[in-house]
């Protein structure tokens, strides 16, 4: 495997139909505002690490698209960019699916996005038993997105009786956002998101290493049978607290 990719013009390591593999301390570079230029592009492909890496893109640090399952990130440090991203899954009525997915330990420095998980309407299959945990944000604008809204720029996008499922999501995260909503879980209204999960999340307002008194909003829509357990904030109006005893 490359230990280092420069400048690509486009994804600088595409994993496609593959499986068994492991991927560790690479260093991929792209300016921050080169358009598609994906650090690590997953498809089709089972049992993929990731580990021990730096990568800094004008697009998503790691994207994992369909058929793939088994996907382990594990210490990413990720910025400038777009983020880590499942999908964007569905698009023009496709059944696409995603499981399996843990990231864990990554950093996210100045990224437009945190973790996300994207879907076009109208799509089949689903993203799910999928864990966000001990991530740290600096500056990320928008830490936590579930988006079942994709749509191309500048049209407008009907509502669809069909989506993409989204399900058994875990977050564990912490660290400063510098956007006005740090999470957001915009899920479609004809199959609502479901046993969404959050734990020890802290996502303050903060620039340049200092929290400010600023208070992060959360955004919801369509989210059943989710919960709070326990530490959460900003306040998530959309998951039921977990009582302790």
């Amino acid at each position: 495997m490359f230990k280092f990719s420069v400048d690509s013009r486009k994804w600088h390591i595409s994993i496609e139909r593959s499986s068994s593999v492991h991927a560790s301390n690479l260093n991929i570079k792209a300016p921050e505002d080169s358009p598609n230029t994906d650090g690590i592009r997953i498809q089709h492909s089972t049992n993929v690490t990731v580990s021990s890496s730096t990568i800094k893109t004008g697009d998503d640090c790691i994207g994992i698209g369909d058929g793939s399952k088994y996907i382990n990130i594990n210490r990413i440090l990720c910025g400038p960019g777009h983020g880590i991203s499942i999908g964007s899954l569905g698009e023009n009525g496709r059944r696409e699916t995603v499981e399996y997915v843990t990231v864990r330990r990554a950093s996210f420095y100045t990224t437009e996005n945190g973790v996300r998980i994207k879907t076009w309407q109208g799509g089949h299959g689903y993203a799910r038993h999928i864990r966000f945990e001990h991530i740290s944000f600096s500056r990320v604008i928008r830490p936590i997105i579930i988006d079942q809204y994709s749509c191309p720029p500048y049209q407008h996008c009907k509502n669809y009786s069909t989506a993409v499922e989204v399900s058994n999501i875990l977050y564990n995260l912490r660290g400063t956002t510098s956007g006005e909503i740090a999470v957001e879980l915009s899920c479609s209204e004809s199959v609502p998101c479901k046993n969404i999960r959050m734990k020890d999340v802290q996502l303050d307002y903060g620039i340049n290493g200092k929290i400010y008194d600023g208070h992060p909003k959360s955004h919801c829509l369509s989210v059943v049978q989710s919960w709070d357990e326990g530490n959460v904030y900003p306040n998530v109006p959309c998951l039921t607290k977990k009582l302790s005893y």
